[in-house]
């Protein structure tokens, strides 16, 4: 009974830290977000990445589709796209492309302030994501391009409901998804807890050990790469907060890890959702995969040529 109480309050104590350090960082940055999207932030971010979508093979509309999902979540981004006529005419590669764009960068405003109280600073992170995306996705059309593959008219399987964009329909929308990431919480933390009693932890790290090398990313983050990657940045960076804030990982994995979530997350929800737009498994999956693992395996062979001081005035916080 004692070690059953015992393992209560550890639990409850985690959980109270992750949601604390969470929800301290996404309440300020969400409203935020919404009053520079009433003064049409949102707007004058299309127009600046509208020129750019040029280089991925998409029209400019797309630019706003892109600053949407930015600024706020793939979900908004969705949303905006199936407001464009021009996405009527687009092909499924085309789509691919567009998909890889979002996936890569979105959410940033909450994300890249996860990243910085993990102890990355936002110049690297906003760089890697928006200057990665946009590198994948002209990688995406060159490949598709020259191959000729995908180049059929894309084909809409679902279409969204319509939205309430009242002031009281968007607090309503956000105290449900506060609600669900609590509860992804308290279920996560349980369930790390309970794996790690059981030895599952430690037999993750050896089957996951020679990945790891590859990458360049230390034994201490595999757990919460793997929470971030399958379940969300949110999600395995507050689990990053938590472990850096207590000493146990090094900056330099820090940093490697965050890396790779911020181009590979929640692998099963956001691809699930791109593939609603019509976008081919082939680059939103596989492709992503084998661009973020060359990526960050060359960043952490980087980072190792650099001096501690080059890190902590460029990469990491103090």
């Amino acid at each position: 009974m004692a070690a059953i109480q015992q393992f209560l309050r550890e639990l409850f104590v985690e959980i109270r830290t992750v949601s604390f350090t969470l929800f301290k960082i996404m309440i300020p940055v969400i409203i935020a977000v919404k009053v520079l999207e009433l003064l049409g932030g949102v707007e004058l971010l299309g127009q600046v990445l509208g020129p750019l979508m040029g280089l991925v093979g998409l029209p400019e509309s797309m630019g706003l589709v892109w600053a949407a999902t930015m600024a706020s979540n793939i979900y908004a981004g969705m949303v905006v796209f199936f407001t464009q006529p021009q996405q009527e005419a687009l092909t499924v590669a085309q789509v691919t492309v567009l998909a890889g764009l979002m996936l890569m960068a979105h959410g940033l405003p909450i994300e890249a302030r996860i990243a910085q109280k993990a102890g990355v600073r936002l110049g690297p992170t906003l760089l890697l994501r928006i200057g990665g995306g946009l590198l994948f996705g002209w990688l995406l059309h060159l490949i598709y391009g020259q191959g000729g593959w995908l180049a059929q008219p894309n084909e809409l399987i679902w279409r969204p409901e319509a939205v309430d964009t009242s002031l009281s329909g968007w607090l309503l929308m956000q105290a449900k998804s506060l609600l669900m990431v609590q509860l992804v919480i308290v279920a996560l933390l349980t369930a790390l807890k309970i794996l790690r009693l059981l030895g599952v932890e430690r037999l993750m790290f050896w089957l996951l050990q020679p990945l790891l090398k590859l990458l360049g990313i230390g034994h201490q983050a595999t757990t919460i790469t793997i929470v971030g990657v399958t379940l969300g940045l949110s999600f395995g960076g507050g689990l990053l907060i938590k472990e850096a804030q207590a000493g146990h990982i090094s900056k330099r994995d820090i940093f490697a890890s965050m890396a790779f979530l911020g181009l590979c997350h929640s692998l099963i929800e956001d691809t699930l959702l791109v593939m609603l737009l019509g976008a081919h498994l082939s680059g939103i999956l596989w492709a992503r995969l084998a661009f973020t693992l060359l990526v960050i395996a060359l960043i952490t062979r980087w980072m190792d040529c650099r001096s501690d001081a080059f890190h902590q005035r460029f990469l990491v916080n103090r």
